[in-house]
């Protein structure tokens, strides 16, 4: 039996919920969340997953609310995780857990990651031994099964499960546009689990929405071979289509998205070879068009000096860039505009590296902004 006990092979992220404000990711619009959440349910979908800083440090409450306080707890199952940034001392690790436990509600997690291994964080979790206090959480059935997430190299990658045998499972980024990137290595990474035989879910699928909005001559062709698919369905299901894939997930922002994902992962078709050379010309042209990678996951914004709304500059950046040049007015500066109005400026930065530090993307932050601003400033 596989570890993941979902029988559906799609997740529910809980790190893009609706929002109410959309500059404020606490002020999360917990009413339409509650009809998303008792849909997907509906239709035989159970994972969640969430983590102890996703929407400022929310989204755990959001689970209570939303999920643990309302469905049988045979009726779901959820994951969260314990991420290093968060622990000094070995006493840190139970003060997180405990509260995490107080926050969503349950007795125990299904799923528990170590958040993000690499390695800086490896070192972390190494020196306060977090390996052994997790197989306890375990022992003592606090944790069913025990897993981490990781933004690292391959070979990084092997040294942690060879080491640490005891993980049965791993959450790596994999979507069609990083499967051969030497920044990211999704097909790397995908292989070195596939050795140690460890099942893998899907994080970062759609890249934070970017292959949602792919240029115009990627949807042609995606919509001229199936007209009734949407662009991300070729994303998740580039995903889902890798046999040691156990699941995969999305960050549902809107019961838009979350119908569209349920329409093709109730019953999995793969993708067929015709299908998969289509996605390698469609990252042929994306890779044309495309000058930031940033998936979103807004890591860097919490201990900006500045304020700045990176990922929200950088997201503005990339649909400028893509825009039909022959367009009288795009929207993207006046989007920039009145944001500076509540952040600060691109530039503004400061070049303090923090942003650079925690992204996992290994980004060239200071670089990126530097670009923003010349082009959004001018």
């Amino acid at each position: 039996m596989s570890v993941i006990e979902s029988k559906k092979r799609l997740g529910f992220g809980l790190m893009r919920l609706p929002l109410l404000n959309p500059d404020n990711p606490a002020n999360i619009d917990v009413e339409q969340v509650k009809q998303m959440v008792d849909t997907f349910l509906e239709r035989g979908f159970t994972y969640f997953d969430t983590a102890w800083m996703y929407h400022s440090f929310q989204s755990e409450n959001v689970v209570k609310e939303a999920l643990v306080d309302r469905y049988p707890r045979d009726s779901y199952t959820l994951a969260t995780k314990l991420h290093a940034g968060f622990i000094k001392t070995k006493e840190d690790r139970d003060k997180v857990f405990e509260e995490q436990r107080r926050k969503t509600g349950v007795e125990y997690f299904d799923y528990y990651l170590l958040h993000d291994i690499g390695f800086d964080h490896y070192k972390t979790y190494t020196d306060l031994d977090c390996f052994r206090w997790l197989m306890d959480k375990k022992e003592k059935g606090l944790v069913r099964h025990i897993g981490f997430s990781y933004h690292d190299n391959a070979e990084f990658l092997d040294k942690v499960l060879t080491e640490h045998p005891e993980f049965e499972f791993v959450q790596l980024q994999i979507n069609y546009l990083d499967w051969e990137s030497e920044g990211i290595q999704s097909r790397k990474c995908y292989e070195v689990a596939e050795k140690h035989h460890v099942p893998v879910i899907v994080m970062e699928p759609v890249k934070g929405g970017t292959l949602a909005n792919v240029p115009d001559a990627v949807t042609k062709m995606f919509k001229e071979y199936h007209p009734d698919m949407s662009v991300p369905s070729w994303a998740i299901r580039f995903a889902a289509s890798h046999e040691n894939v156990a699941l995969v997930l999305s960050g549902m922002s809107n019961m838009e998205q979350l119908l569209d994902n349920l329409s093709y992962m109730d019953e999995l078709v793969p993708l067929n070879e015709e299908e998969n050379a289509l996605i390698r010309k469609a990252v042929e042209i994306i890779n044309s068009t495309i000058e930031i990678p940033c998936t979103g996951c807004s890591y860097c914004t919490d201990g900006c000096p500045m304020n700045i709304a990176i990922p929200k500059y950088f997201s503005l950046y990339n649909a400028d860039k893509q825009e039909i040049k022959t367009k009288s007015w795009m929207p993207q500066q006046e989007y920039y505009s009145r944001l500076t109005g509540t952040f600060g400026k691109a530039s503004d930065c400061v070049a303090c590296g923090q942003c650079e530090d925690v992204c996992p993307q290994h980004l060239p932050v200071i670089d990126y902004l530097q670009k923003v601003a010349e082009y959004f400033e001018k």
